[in-house]
C-alpha cells in the first residue's frame, strides 16, 4: 500500500480527528481504537475532548491516554451550558450527550483549524447525527462512526428508522421488530427508554439511526467469528440497502493503568478457575436490597469471590462506606474468602488472571469483549441500555448463561437463586469449553492475518486513499 504524497512531494500521513463522547464505556472503546491506530504507525491523531467531563474516571482516563501517547494532540471542546430546568432528573450521561449535541456547531471551526489539515473525522455513534453533516457538508471530509456495542445492536439502530415509518406514531418502540437478515428482536431486548417518545435517549437514538447510513464507514469492536450472520447481513445490505462498509476490528486491548493492585495480589492466592468476579459496570448501581441479596448469594455459593460494589451512577457521588451498604456482619463472615471493594480495579488484569472462573456481569460491551478475550464464562445479568442485546450474543455463543427474568427494576433476585446459578455455571463444562473456544477465535482474529487485523488494515487503507485524494484535489486547486 503506497503512502500518500502531499502537494510538495513529501509523504504525508492521514490526520484523524476523533470526536469522543461521554461515559467510560464509550471512552474505553475510543481510546482503544486510538491506541490500535497509533501503534500501527503512519497516522497522526487529534482527539476532541469535552470540558467538563461527567465523572472523575473520565478525566483520569483522558490523562492516562495522553500520557501514554504524547504525540496525540488534544483539542478541548468547551461545552455550552444547558438549562438545568429543561433536563431536571435526566440521566447525567444522556444530559451530557445532549450538551455535546447542542455544542456541535463549535466543532467545524475547531476541526478546520487543526494542524496538519484533518484527513477524516471519526465520531462516537452518540454524536453521529451532529458530526456527520459537519464533517461531510461543512468540512468536506470523510466521516466514520465508532460503534461501541455489538453488531446486533448496530443492525437494530440502522433499521430502527425504517421500522418507525411503519408504526402508527413513528416516534418510539411499540413492539417486536423484525430486522431483515437478523430476525426478530423482542420488544424488551433493546433499550427500554425507546418505548417512551419523550425520553431524551429516544430522540438521540432516532436521530443517530437516521444519519448513520450517511457515514463513510462503521468501525465496530466485535469480531467476525463472534457475530458472523449479523455482520454478513449488514455488509450485504440486507439490513439497510447501501449501508456503509462495516469494519469489525475487535476485541481491542486496554490502554489503561492498574487501579487496585491489592485485588491482583489477592487473586494470586486463589486456586485456578475458582473465583467469581462480580462487577456491574461504571454507570449503574443496584438498589440496596438487591446488593444485600447479591452478597447473600455469593456467600451461599461457597465460591471465593471478588466483588466491585457501586452504589451511585456517577463516581464522584459514590461516598457510601461498604459497612453501611453490606453490614459489618457480612463483611466479617466473608473475610478471607471474599474480597469486596469500592475501588476501581483493572478489569482486564482481573479477567485474564487464572484464578477467575466466572464473571457475573451486567453485559456491558467492554466487559463482554474482555471476558471473551480471556475465556471467562459469564453469568449474564443485563440491566439497562444495550445490555439485553449483548446478552443475546452471549447466549447464542454458548459461553454463558442468561437468566432472562433477572432485572434491576422489576424484581429483587434472591440470594438463593443467585447462589444456585453461580454454582450451575461454575460446574458447566460445556459453557467452559465454549468460552475457551471463543478465546481462541478472539486470539486468531487479532493476530497478524486474522479477520480483525485484516479489517483494521483495510480501514487504514481507506483512510490513506482518502488522504491521497484530498491531497491531489488541493494540489489541483
Amino acid at each position: 500500500m503506497a503512502t500518500p504524497i502531499s502537494g510538495n512531494g513529501s509523504r504525508c500521513a492521514p490526520h484523524l480527528v476523533f470526536v469522543a463522547s461521554a461515559g467510560m464505556g464509550h471512552l474505553l472503546q475510543c481510546s482503544r481504537l486510538i491506541a490500535a491506530l497509533a501503534n500501527t504507525g503512519g497516522v497522526e491523531i487529534s482527539v476532541v475532548t469535552a470540558v467538563p467531563t461527567v465523572s472523575e474516571a473520565e478525566a483520569e482516563h483522558y490523562a492516562g491516554l495522553f500520557a501514554a501517547f504524547p504525540a496525540i494532540r488534544r483539542i478541548e471542546w468547551k461545552l455550552l451550558p444547558l438549562d438545568n430546568s429543561e433536563f431536571a432528573g435526566a440521566d447525567p450521561f444522556f444530559r451530557q450527550w445532549e450538551s455535546l449535541r447542542r455544542s456541535a456547531h463549535l466543532l467545524g471551526p475547531m476541526i478546520a483549524g487543526a494542524t496538519p489539515r484533518a484527513s477524516a473525522v471519526i465520531t462516537d455513534v452518540t454524536l453521529a447525527s451532529q458530526v456527520i453533516p459537519i464533517a461531510k457538508e461543512e468540512l468536506k471530509l470523510p466521516c466514520h462512526v465508532l460503534f461501541i456495542s455489538c453488531a446486533a445492536m448496530l443492525s437494530f439502530l440502522a433499521y430502527f428508522p425504517t421500522y418507525l415509518v411503519g408504526t402508527a406514531d413513528g416516534d418510539h418502540l411499540a413492539g417486536d421488530v423484525h430486522v431483515p437478515g437478523i430476525g426478530l428482536v423482542q420488544v424488551d431486548y433493546p433499550p427500554k427508554m425507546l418505548r417512551n417518545p419523550d425520553n431524551l435517549f429516544t430522540k438521540q437514538f432516532i436521530a443517530n439511526g437516521r444519519c448513520i447510513a450517511d457515514a463513510d464507514g462503521i468501525v465496530v469492536t466485535t469480531f467476525d467469528a463472534l457475530e458472523p450472520d449479523t455482520l454478513a447481513a449488514l455488509r450485504g445490505g440486507k439490513v439497510v440497502p447501501g449501508f456503509p462498509p462495516v469494519y469489525a476490528i475487535g476485541p481491542l486491548e486496554t490502554t489503561g493503568r492498574s487501579h487496585n493492585d491489592g485485588a491482583i495480589a489477592w487473586l494470586d492466592e486463589q486456586p485456578p478457575r475458582s473465583v467469581v468476579y462480580v462487577a456491574f459496570g461504571n454507570r449503574y448501581a443496584a438498589a440496596l436490597e438487591q446488593l444485600r441479596e447479591i452478597g447473600a448469594g455469593l456467600e451461599a455459593s461457597g465460591c471465593p469471590f471478588l466483588w466491585v460494589v457501586k452504589t451511585t451512577m456517577v463516581d464522584r457521588e459514590d461516598t457510601a462506606e461498604l459497612r453501611d451498604v453490606l453490614g459489618d456482619e457480612f463483611l466479617g463472615r466473608v473475610q478471607g474468602r471474599g474480597l469486596v471493594t469500592k475501588e476501581w480495579v483493572d478489569q482486564e488484569a482481573v479477567l485474564k488472571h487464572p484464578a477467575i472462573g466466572l464473571y457475573l456481569t451486567h453485559c456491558g460491551w467492554n466487559s463482554m469483549n474482555e471476558s471473551v478475550m480471556y475465556g471467562v464464562p459469564m453469568l449474564a445479568w443485563p440491566s439497562v441500555g444495550d445490555h439485553r442485546m449483548i446478552a443475546t450474543v452471549i447466549r447464542s455463543g454458548g459461553f454463558g448463561l442468561w437468566v432472562e427474568h433477572w432485572g434491576w427494576d422489576d424484581m429483587v433476585v434472591s440470594g438463593a437463586e443467585i447462589a444456585e446459578k453461580v454454582k450451575l455455571v461454575m460446574a458447566d463444562e460445556a459453557i467452559s469449553a465454549k468460552a475457551a473456544e471463543f478465546r481462541e477465535e478472539a486470539t486468531k482474529a487479532v493476530a497478524v492475518g486474522g479477520s480483525s487485523h485484516r479489517n483494521l488494515h483495510e480501514f487504514l487503507a481507506k483512510l490513506n486513499t482518502d488522504t491521497a485524494a484530498a491531497a491531489a484535489t488541493t494540489t489541483a486547486a
